[in-house]
């Protein structure tokens, strides 16, 4: 695979030099240089949208742009925090946002659906250095604008990727630190051609050790794209995508195995060998394929009318290996055998999971624009299809035939999802305009076969049928008044619905299937702004309706279950502050005060997790992982090509269930990075640019994610006896990478 990367980096090299030596023709018409942001209009909001949210540019993300995921690139913007299973911010990692998880944020891609269909999550070390091709990105939280996709229940990310140059480029990226960590990076573009044509690759790898023990990372990536210009019309076709192999890290290490093993213990893939000494699978690892293809038309109709259609195609192949240890045979389909004498029900075995899927379908926006009316008509209908299954590929010492592999469960899940919406910004006076944005959703939702769960109810893999439907009715209204050019006041209230996830079906309850949630969304906001400092304050409380939670409770086949919490509420305060002195220095800091609560919470808890439940109830208690305050500050330099940065982020205690358990707490941390940079021009190129970056420069010993479970037991007394327990993500202490930026 590297020799073709290489190879194929090589190739593209020198096409860009080639075609550095032509002189390409600019054209002189401003209209197609403005038509290249028509796609994204229809789903950002702009300073008339009386909503919350952040713009973070190209030029923010290159300055840290050295391997980490595209979380932990946004990680400085308020409410957003970020976690990272190989403790390094590299592979699986995910983002937060005002306490929800990333199955409940909305991502699109030049307006196209990016989140699962099925699991609701991104999954990043699918899309890798994807941060490299992107030209801006806007952070919505709370319900936001209406757009494609998963329904929004903390915020909603639109990436825009980048355009093509209008004059021809070459850039190579480089980088390497601690653990083993590397990045690699080639850009070139052909600028335009022939006064219409424009084209651009990029290619990527990125790797690491990990600082978890084995949690190694392979990734490599592209991005491509060929670009139509005409006066009225931009047509560009985009693809990008990637492959990843990633050690598994996902278990975490209890505190106890951290005291008695190190902080970077990893028990993923852990058995003990024939001998009785602890050995670790080689191959437990994910690995997945992930191809991205768009085709999108923007076109002026009138000098009031735009029209933008994009057609999409996301195709997946992929699967993980796991070393499990003294499981039953019957779970997997397999019979018992005898070995010396003795009958063998339960022995190790490795199991490969997999799964192929494609998601397809097309989305549209009309543009209207004239006077005082600004508005949008749009909509999206999307097919997703995805195969899951699985093959048990050993057992130890197993006798009997496992030929070519014994597949233990197989289902399909389908989904369909079209979606309309109407949002207009009316000037009903000088500075003040209404908002209002009416949306309407329709979902098809089925999994059919057998899941991987063994029912001995049954005595045999659990059956799927789910064949639900979904009809939302999402309408938003708001006010926004621009008092005068330094000073913005807006207030809005939105609904937003969103169907459950896969694993709310196959790890429920299938006599009672779960409800979709509904949240009830009051935002009121004010900023001002001038030379000197800008600063914002955004009050929310967010009014959930059968939010879908984990209890504890375990249904007939022992997993845990998530069911539909009657009342919860996230309600807080988000602060922003910017100060501009002089031109070589600005102080920016934004934090987050909340309270995030579910109404008389039922904890159920099994005898040895499995059988006999008993109820606690823990009346009102806080939300899992919704930390109470979150604060970022950064102090920006820069003087004569170089540039510093010293950026610092706070959050506060998490709890990791919803029982409020204090053995079960995710302690606050408060961790600094610095970036330093410094670019000067050299003959032959544009700009080289140095940088060198100190991860968590004050050594701070922290863990930002984790796991919680619970059961009890009946001691000799009769006394049932309660236990809990935790797994945690460490972090890693102070690291440094080295980078180097080559532009032509």
């Amino acid at each position: 695979m590297k020799k073709i990367f290489l190879t194929a980096a090589a190739l593209i090299w020198a096409a860009s030099v080639a075609v550095c030596a032509e002189n390409a023709v600019q054209t002189d018409t401003l209209k197609s240089v403005e038509l290249q942001e028509v796609s994204v209009v229809a789903s950002r909001a702009t300073d008339k949208t009386p909503i919350a949210f952040t713009n973070v540019t190209s030029e923010e993300l290159a300055k840290k742009n050295f391997g980490q995921d595209l979380p932990y690139l946004l990680s400085m913007t308020p409410s957003v925090i970020t976690t990272s299973d190989a403790g390094a911010g590299i592979g699986y990692t995910t983002l937060r946002v005002r306490g929800t998880d990333g199955s409940r944020v909305n991502i699109t891609a030049n307006g196209v659906p990016v989140n699962d269909s099925e699991s609701h999550n991104v999954y990043w070390v699918n899309m890798p250095d994807l941060a490299s091709s992107v030209k801006d990105i806007q952070i919505q939280r709370g319900a936001g604008t209406s757009t494609n996709g998963a329904g929004a229940f903390g915020a909603s990310i639109n990436l825009l990727t980048s355009t093509p140059s209008y004059e021809p480029y070459a850039e190579l990226n480089g980088s390497y630190g601690m653990y083993n960590t590397h990045k690699e990076t080639l850009k070139v573009g052909t600028g335009l051609l022939g006064k219409h044509w424009a084209f651009d690759a990029r290619l990527s790898n990125i790797g690491t050790d990990g600082y978890i023990d084995r949690a190694s990372v392979d990734l490599y990536s592209y991005f491509a794209q060929a670009g139509y210009y005409g006066y009225n019309t931009i047509v560009r076709l985009i693809a990008f995508g990637g492959t990843e192999k990633t050690y598994h890290a996902w278990d975490y290490a209890s505190k106890e195995d951290m005291k008695a093993y190190g902080r970077r213990y990893n028990p993923c893939g852990m058995y003990y060998d024939s001998d009785g000494n602890v050995a670790f699978y080689d191959n437990q690892t994910d690995n997945y394929i992930q191809h991205n293809f768009q085709l999108h038309l923007s076109q002026v109709l009138s000098d009031e009318m735009r029209l933008n259609v994009a057609l999409h195609y996301t195709k997946g192949d992929g699967y993980y290996e796991q070393y499990k240890t003294d499981r039953s045979l019957y779970e997997y389909g397999l019979s018992s055998f005898v070995l010396d004498g003795e009958e063998v029900d339960e022995s190790d075995l490795i199991r490969k999971k997999a799964m192929d899927t494609g998601f397809g379908g097309g989305v549209f926006s009309l543009l209207y624009k004239k006077g005082r009316v600004d508005a949008v008509l749009g909509g999206a209908l999307n097919h997703y299809s995805g195969w899951h299954f699985g093959e048990v590929m050993w057992v130890r010492n197993y006798v009997g035939d496992i030929d070519p592999r014994q597949e233990y469960y197989r289902n399909k899940g389908k989904k369909t999802d079209g979606n309309i919406y109407a949002r207009a910004n009316v000037d009903i006076a000088k500075g003040l305009s209404a908002y209002a944005d009416l949306q309407y959703r329709h979902i098809d939702y089925s999994i059919k076969g057998v899941s991987d769960t063994y029912d001995y109810n049954i005595s045999g893999m659990q059956q799927l049928a789910v064949n639900e439907k979904y009809d939302f009715f999402n309408p938003k209204v708001g006010l926004n008044w621009k008092v005068n050019p330094n000073n913005r006041i807006f207030a809005s209230f939105s609904v937003a619905q969103k169907e459950p996830t896969r694993d709310n079906f196959t790890d429920g309850d299938p006599k009672a299937y779960p409800k979709a949630e509904k949240l009830y969304d009051y935002e009121l906001g004010y900023n001002f702004g001038n030379k000197l400092i800008s600063a914002g304050v955004n009050l929310y409380y967010m009014d959930y309706t059968d939010q879908l939670v984990l209890t504890g409770q375990l249904s007939d086949t022992g997993n845990p279950m998530s069911v539909n919490v009657p009342d919860s509420y996230r309600a807080g305060v988000e602060l922003a502050f910017a100060l501009r002195p002089c031109s070589w220095f600005d102080w920016n800091i934004n934090a987050t005060l909340s309270r995030n609560r579910i109404k008389n919470f039922t904890e159920m808890i099994y005898e040895d997790e499995w059988t006999n439940p008993i109820s606690i109830n823990h009346g009102d208690t806080p939300i899992a992982f919704s930390p109470d305050v979150t604060l970022n500050n950064a102090f920006n330099f820069a003087w004569r090509g170089f540039d510093a940065s010293l950026q610092s982020q706070y959050v506060s205690k998490q709890y990791m269930s919803n029982a409020k358990s204090e053995d079960q707490v995710l302690d606050a941390y408060f961790v600094s990075n610095l970036h330093l940079g410094y670019s000067i021009k050299l003959p032959y190129t544009k700009s080289v640019r140095l940088g060198f970056s100190v991860y968590n420069i004050f050594n701070e010993e922290y863990e930002n994610n984790g796991y919680a479970g619970a059961g009890y037991y009946v001691d000799d007394n009769g006394e049932k006896q309660i236990y809990r327990y935790a797994g945690y993500a460490a972090q890693a202490p102070i690291n440094v990478m080295g980078s180097i930026s080559l532009k032509f």
